[in-house]
């Protein structure tokens, strides 16, 4: 595995995504109405592929352990799933709650 990409972004935004939410304490993705905010964005550093991901969490969800357990999920999904080893898996919450 050389962490290149032969599949399309899309499709590896889409992976990104599912395994996200299947994360106990993730609410889902965040998307906005600007320009170029989406809830996964997919990448490349050096020819590898980056993923980005923008989060809504429960409340009271420890934010660490979470998004260390995200982007573990996320590059093992990504690796199983379409041969692409992440150069890094960042996790953004931008939304918490409700209480």
């Amino acid at each position: 595995m050389d962490g290149h990409a032969t599949i399309s972004p899309d499709i590896l935004a889409r992976y990104a995504g599912d395994a996200a939410r299947e994360v106990e304490g993730v609410r889902g993705l965040v998307e906005s109405s600007l320009h170029r905010h989406r809830g996964v964005r997919i990448g490349s550093n050096d020819g590898r592929v980056t993923v980005e991901l923008h989060l809504g969490v429960e409340w009271g969800a420890s934010i660490p352990e979470l998004g260390r357990e995200v982007q573990e999920r996320v590059a093992a999904y990504l690796t199983r799933m379409a041969d692409v080893e992440p150069a890094s898996v960042d996790v953004v919450v931008d939304e918490i709650g409700p209480q």
